[in-house]
Order: structure tokens, then C-alpha cells, then sequence
């Protein structure tokens, strides 16, 4: 893993330049890779983005 073009993925994303799916790229990672380190640093990421990374369809239910 270069950790340059982490560093820089990171900063983009948490600056909302780059989606999820393109600073993942940025950084040579997959999806569920990139969250996993934006989860160690503290970086925020939506709801839809992780479930979208990490193959969860969240289901609605009435109650």
C-alpha cells in the first residue's frame, strides 16, 4: 500500500472532493479497505456510503 496516495485519498475524501468509491481507488484499495482505514482516523463516512462499500442493503421497516 503506497502510503503517499493513502494520505492524500484520505485528506480528499474527508475534504468530500472525492466520493468514497474514487479515493478508494486514489489510494489502491478496495471499498471495505478504504472504510476500515477512514474508521482508524476518525474520518467520517455517511451511512449509504459504508453500507454501499460494504455490500449492506439496509431495509426499512413499519413498525
Amino acid at each position: 500500500m503506497a502510503t503517499k496516495g493513502l494520505a492524500t485519498a484520505l485528506t480528499l475524501y474527508g475534504a468530500r472532493t472525492l466520493t468514497l468509491s474514487q479515493a478508494a481507488a486514489q489510494a489502491g484499495l478496495s471499498e471495505p479497505e478504504f472504510v476500515d482505514q477512514l474508521e482508524r482516523r476518525g474520518i467520517d463516512v455517511t451511512e449509504s456510503e459504508r453500507a454501499a462499500a460494504l455490500g449492506e442493503e439496509r431495509s426499512v421497516h413499519a413498525d
